[in-house]
C-alpha cells in the first residue's frame, strides 16, 4: 500500500475500558491489542469464547516478543500482561446480544470507548434465527441494540467517550431501503452480495447521525471509517464466488490492499487520538475526513431507518432504554 497514516500511541489509563466487537480476528485484533499496550483495559466481544482466549494469549506473546526485540512503537511503556478480557457475543443472534448487554450491565464495568468493528461481507443470501438478512442484523441491528443497552453506562463513564462504526466505501454502492433489507431478500432474485453489504454500512452511516443528533451536548462522540480493502477473514465469504475472489485478487495484485495493521490504524486513531475528542459526525478515510454518499447525509433517510430499527427491536427495548436513547434534552432540532 505504500505510505500511509501511522499507529498514534496515547497513554491511556488502565480505568480507560474500551470495547471491541469482533475483537479477536482482523482490524479489530489489531485495534485490541495496541489500544491495551497503551494502557487501556480492553473486552473483545466475539462468538467464540475459545478463539477470543487464543486471540488474547496470542496479543500478549506477540507483546512480550516484540519487548524482547525492542520493536514496541515508541511510547509504548506497558510492562507486565495486557489487560485484555473476552465476552460472548453473537449479533446474529438478538437472544445472544441481550445475554452479553445484561453480562456487560451486571459486571459493573464503565465504558469509555465502543468499536463496533464485527462485520461480515458480501454473503451469499441467508437470514438469522430472527428472520432478518443476515448482513444487515450483524453488521448493523446487533450493534444497534447494544448501543441502545449500553448507552446510560456510557453517559455516566465520564468524559470523552466514543463509539466508532467500522463502515465501509462499500456505502457507495448500496440502495436505500430502509425497510427492505428484510423484506428484499426474501425474494432472492432482488438480492446482492454488495447491495445488500454496502446498503448494511449505508446503514451504520445513518446510525452515526441520529445518534449524534440526540448526543449532543453529552460527553459521547460518534465517528465512523472506511478502513480500507483489507486482507483478513472477512474474505472468507468470497471463496465461492468467482467473481468476488477475482475482484479482490486484482486489488490485492495492484496494491489496492492493507494488511490488518493498516486497516485497523482508523479504528484506532478514532477511539483514542486527542484531536477526535468531541468531534461527530465524521467519516474517516485514512485518519482524514471524507465524503459520504448523499443518500447517507439525508436526514429524512436517517430517521426512517431508526424508526425501522425502534420496530425492528420493539420486544428488546424497554421504555426506560428507549427513553434514554430518545433523550429529546440534548437531541438537536
Amino acid at each position: 500500500m505504500g505510505g500511509g497514516p501511522s499507529v498514534p500511541v496515547v497513554p491511556l489509563s488502565r480505568d480507560r475500558v474500551v470495547l471491541v466487537t469482533g475483537g479477536n480476528t482482523g482490524i479489530g485484533y489489531e485495534a485490541a491489542k495496541h489500544i491495551a499496550m497503551m494502557g487501556a483495559s480492553v473486552i473483545i466481544a466475539c462468538r467464540s469464547q475459545t478463539r477470543a482466549s487464543q486471540a488474547i494469549r496470542r496479543m500478549n506473546e506477540e507483546f512480550s516478543a516484540s519487548k524482547e526485540a525492542g520493536t514496541l512503537p515508541e511510547g509504548i511503556n506497558q510492562t507486565g500482561r495486557l489487560a485484555v478480557d473476552c465476552m460472548k457475543l453473537d449479533l446474529a443472534s438478538l437472544k445472544s446480544t441481550m445475554a452479553f448487554i445484561e453480562a456487560f450491565k451486571a459486571s459493573g464495568r464503565k465504558l469509555h470507548v465502543l468499536l463496533c468493528n464485527a462485520g461480515l461481507a458480501m454473503l451469499p443470501r441467508s437470514f438469522t434465527e430472527d428472520g432478518y438478512e443476515t448482513m444487515f442484523q450483524v453488521n448493523y441491528l446487533g450493534h444497534f441494540l447494544v448501543i441502545a443497552h449500553l448507552l446510560p453506562i456510557m453517559k455516566t463513564s465520564g468524559s470523552d467517550c466514543r463509539i466508532v462504526f467500522s463502515s465501509s466505501g462499500a456505502h457507495m454502492y448500496s440502495e436505500w431501503k430502509f425497510s427492505e433489507s428484510k423484506i428484499k431478500a426474501e425474494d432472492p432474485s432482488a438480492y446482492g452480495r454488495m447491495l445488500n453489504y454496502g446498503t448494511s454500512k449505508l446503514f451504520q452511516i445513518h446510525h452515526m447521525y441520529c445518534l449524534a443528533r440526540r448526543l449532543k451536548g453529552t460527553d459521547i462522540s460518534v465517528t465512523c471509517l472506511h478502513p480500507g480493502i483489507v486482507r483478513t477473514e472477512i474474505t472468507r465469504s468470497f471463496i465461492d464466488s468467482t467473481a468476488l475472489a477475482a475482484m479482490f485478487g486484482t486489488f490485492r495484485m495492484l496494491g489496492f490492499t492493507k494488511t490488518p495493521l493498516q486497516g485497523a490504524t482508523t479504528l484506532i486513531d478514532a477511539a483514542v487520538n486527542p484531536v477526535w475528542r468531541g468531534v461527530s459526525d465524521v467519516y474517516l478515510v485514512d485518519c482524514k475526513p471524507s465524503s459520504t454518499h448523499s443518500c447517507a447525509r439525508n436526514k429524512e433517510y436517517q430517521e426512517k431507518v431508526w424508526k425501522y430499527s425502534l420496530e425492528c427491536l420493539k420486544n428488546y427495548l424497554p421504555e426506560n432504554v428507549i427513553e434514554s436513547l430518545e433523550d429529546r434534552t440534548t437531541m438537536a432540532e
